[in-house]
């Protein structure tokens, strides 16, 4: 994104108070002059997460998520920069003044989904059409059972099995080729160079985003074609890890309670049976922003994957994925049917209401065990005290207890101390593992910010310490600038401290700060730089002469390892040359 004006930008942040903004998604306690509450972005019972309102910055001690109110709705609503930004200017109510640059890319998104629209018009007459959709509406209508109401409510339709009829469809409506393929709508043969249609012959599902707009297509082939399903990749206007099918109308039924589907169609049964909370992802595994996009709608989900051993695997990966997040989340099991829509044909709604009403993840480890033999019992005992300990509240697990305790006739104070052992163990646990990253952490292993600062660890540190000054007293940068005796980013060992220094650079240090860079960071590294700019907040001596003596210190580690480099090619070539002549004659 192109900047958008910075007088913009510092009302938009003005208008919207930082503890205004959190705490309509968590509630706050004021500790000082700052606030505290339970972080959104990471599972925790002690309070990490620390507003401060004087510099307008939040801040996680667990998890590390850091930066301003823009950098904080980028993360709870899962958006980019500058839908965070206009996010907030609705919010205070500022009308956005883009430049050029900024206007081209929000016309290429519009011009996205206004071609989306069109194409699920045209899919839509398709499958309406006799001669067209004969095949598509057959699938829905006799094999799936669907009505024509619902086939209408998703605004389902059908791609027909010819290479170019959307494509010229598209192109009469003054869209142009580009313009498709980056739409995922067309591509060009490789072999005749000539554009054809993404989906054909192919049942077409419309995936529309909470605001209404069509943001992508997903496609169910009618032959034996591979892929069986194809879904839109990432476009301009569409992210996969953000979105969730049938959410859209989900979210105004979907309060207290969601259900996660693998597909398409199992979304559609439920929501033709009466159940319109059922969500799906779109043809991949749950991800983490998943996971936190159904926290901003729900309190608790229920997972109803397909009954086969991918699937129920798949279901217990998504309950962890919810539970880091905070959501409670339960594990339909279905007997008699492979997923929610045979299930809903075989049985009935009423069936499938009342498996709901009783699914929960005790139970489903209670009918996959027979607890009439020691063996099963045992089993059964182990899994479910797992379950007990992982519960977030006291409360909570002293009710599933009670519930084990009377359904396995044991006693409950033996259960509760095999859990209070359980969790002992696991906070041992996370705690080495907590400090075997800090120190991983330390020497670079694993740091996908900064990937190359394992290559070189101490000019790395002193790179982060230096930014972390110029973050807090962006004036050095300033005076450097005006004397003309600011370092060349040359200096910089590593990819991403050069990335950040030049951007500096770029403001000429007047009045900079973090959030000037993040519309063109992503939020790990306006993470990394929160973190990077507290560390010095917490030390005194963070003075011209300190950064002055750390340049000096990066400079020659920088030479060291331009030396040691330099070495290296010339044992290699000493090397080589040594070996070439033994064997001249």
């Amino acid at each position: 994104m192109a900047r958008i004006s910075e007088e913009t930008i510092n009302e938009i942040k003005l208008r919207n108070d930082i503890e205004d903004v959190v705490n309509a998604y968590l509630p706050l306690k004021r500790a000082g002059s700052n606030y505290v509450g339970l972080c959104p972005f990471h599972s925790e019972k002690t309070p990490s997460f620390t507003v401060f309102p004087a510099n307008g910055s939040f801040y996680c001690f667990g998890c590390g998520a850091g930066g301003d109110v823009i950098s904080f709705i980028r993360r709870a609503e899962n958006l980019d920069y500058p839908g965070a930004v206009e996010f907030l200017a609705r919010r205070a109510g500022i009308t956005l003044v883009l430049d050029d640059r900024d206007a081209a890319q929000q016309k290429k998104r519009r011009r996205t989904l206004e071609m989306n629209r069109e194409a699920a018009a045209f899919f839509h007459a398709c499958l309406n059409d006799p001669a067209l959709g004969a095949a598509g509406m057959a699938y829905l209508r006799d094999k799936r059972k669907l009505s024509m109401a619902l086939i209408r409510h998703f605004g389902l339709g059908f791609a027909p099995d010819a290479f170019g009829r959307l494509t010229d469809f598209l192109r009469k409506k003054g869209y142009q080729d580009y313009e498709m393929a980056d739409a995922f709508l067309c591509g060009v043969s490789r072999q005749t160079g000539r554009n054809f249609d993404y989906f054909r012959n192919r049942v077409i599902f419309p995936i529309i985003d909470v605001t209404g707009d069509v943001v992508a297509f997903g496609g169910r082939v009618m032959d034996d074609s591979v892929p069986k399903y194809l879904n839109t990749s990432d476009t301009p206007a569409f992210k996969k890890s953000r979105t969730l099918f049938a959410l859209n109308f989900a979210k105004k039924c979907c309060a207290e309670q969601m259900i996660l589907c693998e597909g398409y169609m199992d979304v559609i049964a439920l929501h033709g049976a009466g159940f319109e909370n059922a969500v799906a992802t779109l043809g991949t595994a749950i991800t983490p922003e998943h996971a936190r996009l159904m926290k901003r709608y729900t309190k608790s989900v229920i997972i109803s994957y397909d009954a086969d051993e991918a699937g129920q695997r798949a279901a217990d990966k998504a309950f962890r994925q919810l539970g880091a997040v905070g959501l409670e989340a339960r594990v339909l099991r279905m007997n008699g049917a492979k997923d929610p829509d045979e299930y809903i044909r075989s049985f009935g709604a009423d069936a499938f209401r009342r498996l709901l009403e009783g699914a929960f993840r005790l139970e489903g480890i209670l009918r996959n065990n027979d607890i009439t033999t020691t063996d099963g019992k045992v089993k059964a005992l182990e899994a479910l005290e797992n379950v007990i300990a992982a519960a977030p509240s006291a409360a909570r697990r002293e009710i599933y207890i009670g519930i084990v305790s009377e359904t396995l006739a044991i006693g409950a104070d033996m259960i509760r101390r095999d859990v209070e052992k359980k969790i002992r163990s696991s906070d041992r646990a996370q705690k080495r593992a907590e400090s075997e990253r800090i120190i991983l952490a330390s020497q670079g292993v694993g740091d996908r910010v900064n990937v190359d600062f394992i290559k070189n660890p101490q000019a790395a540190a002193c790179e982060e310490k230096i930014l972390g000054i110029l973050l807090l007293h962006p004036e050095y940068l300033t005076k450097a600038l005006r004397e003309n005796a600011a370092p060349p980013p040359e200096i910089f060992f590593t990819a991403f401290g050069r990335k950040i220094y030049e951007q500096m650079l770029s403001y000429q240090g007047e009045n900079f700060d973090i959030s000037r860079l993040g519309e063109s960071l992503t939020v790990e590294e306006v993470d990394r730089l929160t973190e990077l700019r507290m560390r010095r907040e917490a030390l005194t001596d963070n003075t011209e002469a300190l950064l002055s003596s750390l340049l000096e210190t990066l400079r020659g580690a920088t030479r060291k390892k331009e030396l040691s480099t330099e070495e290296l090619i010339r044992q290699k070539r000493e090397a080589a040359q040594k070996k070439k002549n033994q064997s001249s004659p």
